[in-house]
C-alpha cells in the first residue's frame, strides 16, 4: 500500500476519524474531571555541621553533612518523623498512607532535603509539610547525640516554609486531553485503514488498477436520476455526466482492436452495473460524431436496452440467427441518423448456444462490413458464459465496473472468464462514479488521461 493509499483512507473516513478524535478529546477531558485535584506543597530544610573550629574540621564537617543528609531524607517517611505529625494535626491517616503522600529528596552534592506532601486541601498540604519539618528537627538530637562537649555534630535549618499552593498538580487536564486525542487519532486511523482493507469494494481507478494492468477508459459519474433519464446524452446533451460518455467515446477511437473487426461487447461482471445505459449512451455518442453505429442487444436473458431506447422487440437477433427473419427486417433505426438497433427479440431456451454460433459469428462480420462500429449489449460474465462467448466473436470486451458495488474478487473473476477464452480486454469503464470526496469523478481525470497518454508515448517513440 502506497501513501496515497493512506491519503485516500484519510479522506475516505474524515468523518469517522474526526468523530473518534473529538471522543478521545471527550474522554480525556472527562477523565480529568472525575479525577479529585492534588495539591502539593514543598518545604526546604538545610542540613549543616556545627563545632568547627578550623578550616579542615569545617570541610570534614560538610563531608559528614552530605553523607547524612540522604538517610534524613530517608527519615522523614518514618514513624520517628510522621507519628508526631499525625497527633499533631490530628490525621487520620496512618503513618503508611501518610508516607504515601510524602516525598523527600536530597540533591546530589548538597545539604538541602525537600520535603513534598500531596493532599486534595492546598491548606493541610502546607500544614503538613512544614509540621514535619519541625518534627525532622526535633528528632535530629536522637539521631546525632551530642559529643563530649554536649554539642550536637549536626543542625538541621527550615530554609523555606511550605506555602499553601494556588494550582493543583493533578490533575492535568490539558496533558489528559491531549492524550485522548492522540489515543482517538490513532484508534480511529486504524479503524479506518482495517476498513478499507477489510471493504473489497472497487471505488474507483487506483483500486481497479490493483487488479488489472488494463486502461480505464472512462468514467461515468452517478446519477440518483439515470432510471428516470438513461439516456443521458439525448436528454441532456450538456450535462457532466453526458460528456463523460462524450469521452469514453474519444478515448475508444484510440483502442487499438489490432484486427480487422470493429465489434466491442460491451459486458459487466454482474447485474445493474450499468452496461445497457452505457451501451446505448456511448451509441448515441458515436452516431452524434458522424458514425454509423449499430447496436445489438446481445443479452438474450434480460434484455433491457429496447426499452431504454423505446423500440419494439417482438423481431430480433434470435429471429434472424434461426432464419425466420432478415436482418434488414429486424434492424431498427433510432433516430433520424445512421444508429441502428437489433433488438434481442424471442428469449430462446439455449442463449449460449445460440451467441456462440456460425450464425452468429456470420451476422457480426456482415453487420461489421456495414457499419463503422458495432457494439453488443451481453450479459454480465459472472452469473452466465454468454458474454465470454460473445467477446470471443468480436475483437474485444470492454468491461464495465460500478464503483461502490462491484468486489475486487467479482472484476477478477470476470477478466479471468474472459481470459479463458482467449478474449481481448479492451478496457475498463467506471460507472456510478461518486461526484464528490477522494474517489469522486473529475473532468479529465479520466476521460481525457487515456488519448493524452497514448499521444505522448507516441511523441516519447
Amino acid at each position: 500500500m502506497e501513501l496515497r493509499d493512506y491519503l485516500r483512507i484519510l479522506r475516505r473516513n474524515w468523518i469517522l476519524i474526526i468523530v473518534i478524535t473529538l471522543a478521545g478529546v471527550a474522554g480525556g477531558a472527562a477523565f480529568s474531571l472525575l479525577q479529585t485535584p492534588s495539591y502539593e506543597a514543598t518545604t526546604k530544610v538545610f542540613v549543616s555541621a556545627t563545632g568547627a573550629s578550623s578550616v579542615s574540621e569545617l570541610n570534614a564537617g560538610n563531608s559528614f553533612t552530605q553523607q547524612i543528609v540522604r538517610s534524613y531524607a530517608e527519615v522523614v517517611t518514618t514513624g520517628l518523623v510522621l507519628d508526631p505529625v499525625i497527633s499533631e494535626l490530628g490525621l487520620d491517616d496512618s503513618v503508611k498512607d501518610l508516607a504515601a503522600r510524602v516525598t523527600a529528596t536530597a540533591t546530589l552534592n548538597t545539604v538541602i532535603v525537600d520535603i513534598t506532601v500531596a493532599d486534595p486541601d492546598p491548606v493541610q498540604a502546607a500544614n503538613i509539610a512544614n509540621t514535619i519539618a519541625e518534627n525532622l528537627i526535633e528528632a535530629v538530637p536522637d539521631l546525632t547525640p551530642p559529643n563530649a562537649d554536649g554539642v550536637a555534630p549536626v543542625k538541621i535549618t527550615v530554609a523555606q516554609s511550605a506555602l499553601v499552593p494556588a494550582d493543583p498538580v493533578s490533575p492535568r487536564v490539558s496533558l489528559n486531553v491531549a492524550l485522548g486525542a492522540l489515543v482517538g487519532l490513532a484508534l480511529a486511523i486504524g479503524i479506518a485503514v482495517l476498513r478499507s482493507v477489510l471493504d473489497q469494494r472497487i471505488r474507483g481507478q487506483r483500486d481497479v488498477e490493483l487488479i488489472t494492468d488494463r486502461p480505464i477508459l472512462g468514467a461515468i459519474a452517478y446519477d440518483p436520476k439515470a432510471k428516470d433519464r438513461p439516456l443521458i446524452v439525448h436528454a441532456d446533451p450538456l450535462s457532466p455526466r453526458a460528456e463523460s460518455f462524450r469521452s469514453l467515446r474519444t478515448n475508444l477511437q484510440f483502442v487499438d482492436m489490432g484486427t480487422e473487426r470493429r465489434s466491442f461487447v460491451v459486458t459487466s461482471s454482474i447485474e445493474s452495473e450499468g452496461k445497457s445505459t452505457t451501451t446505448a449512451n456511448l451509441a448515441i455518442a458515436l452516431r452524434d460524431s458522424g458514425m454509423n453505429v449499430c447496436v445489438i442487444e446481445g443479452d438474450l436473458r434480460r434484455p433491457k436496452l429496447v426499452d431504454y431506447l423505446g423500440l419494439e422487440g417482438a423481431v430480433g437477433l434470435t429471429d434472424v440467427l434461426i432464419g425466420r427473419a432478415e436482418l434488414s427486417d429486424a434492424l431498427q433505426r433510432w433516430g433520424r441518423n445512421n444508429l441502428f438497433v437489433l433488438p434481442a427479440g424471442q428469449i430462446p431456451p439455449n442463449p449460449s448456444e445460440l451467441l456462440g454460433s456460425a450464425a452468429m459469428a456470420k451476422l457480426l462480420r456482415e453487420l461489421e462490413s456495414q457499419f463503422h462500429l458495432v457494439l453488443v449489449d451481453a450479459p454480465p460474465l459472472l452469473p452466465v458464459t454468454d458474454g465470454a462467448i460473445l467477446s470471443r466473436q468480436t475483437s474485444g470486451a470492454i468491461v464495465i465496473t460500478a464503483a461502490g458495488r462491484t468486489q475486487r474478487n467479482q472484476l477478477e473473476a470476470a477478466l479471468k472468464s474472459l481470459a479463458s477464452v482467449d478474449a481481448k480486454v479492451h478496457g475498463i469503464v467506471l460507472t456510478m462514479m461518486p461526484t464528490k470526496g477522494p474517489d469522486a469523478y473529475g473532468y479529465g481525470a479520466y476521460g481525457y488521461g487515456y488519448g493524452y497518454t497514448q499521444e505522448t508515448s507516441a511523441k516519447k517513440r
